[in-house]
């Protein structure tokens, strides 16, 4: 059954048909939410906010976009706002309490090779939180790879060649920095 199929159900009423449209989308709201804030709990209640905001303004949905790129600009803006608003819970996140990025231990890694690159894991994560909010959430939303640029640039309400640009201006900032870091070459 189609996701426009399960919102007219929902619509007269049917949670069934509701639950499988968050069953469906569940992962993609929480990684939009997680992108948003880095926290999962954080992400896990702003996902919650957003599928109960969702089936309260299900009348309002006219079918512009498609269900889950409309979904999605709910949860990306409920978490814009819990970012905004949870000053000490963003001071978190840009102080470093993410988690580590996971390093690839492989056989024959050298123990130097291994440190080597959860130093450069570290130096990424640091360079991301550091790039201003325009060009990070663009980024970040990308990186998860489940939505498409058309998908996310109505989730930011920014054009598709704009949204393109400040992914392409992240990663190039963060490819200067690394490479004035010393890795990698000029």
């Amino acid at each position: 059954m189609s996701d426009a199929e399960l919102v007219a159900r929902a619509r007269q009423g049917d949670t069934a048909a509701f639950g499988e449209l968050v069953d469906r989308h569940r992962a993609a709201v929480y990684r939009a939410a997680h992108a948003a804030l880095g926290s999962a709990s954080e992400a896990e209640d702003v996902a919650q906010d957003a599928f109960l905001a969702a089936y309260r303004r299900m009348a309002s949905y006219r079918g512009e976009a498609s269900f889950k790129t409309w979904l999605l600009t709910i949860a990306w803006r409920r978490a814009l706002s819990r970012r905004r608003s949870l000053a000490a819970r963003w001071r978190r996140f840009v102080s470093g309490d993410l988690p580590e990025a996971p390093v690839p231990a492989g056989r024959g890694r050298t123990p130097e090779a291994t440190l080597i690159d959860a130093e450069l894991a570290a130096h990424v994560q640091r360079l991301v939180r550091a790039l201003p909010a325009r060009l990070r959430d663009p980024l970040l939303l990308c990186a998860e790879g489940e939505q498409t640029y058309h998908e996310i640039a109505a989730v930011l309400g920014i054009p598709e060649g704009t949204l393109k640009w400040r992914v392409a201006e992240a990663r190039r900032r963060l490819k200067d920095r690394l490479v004035r870091l010393g890795y990698g070459d000029e």
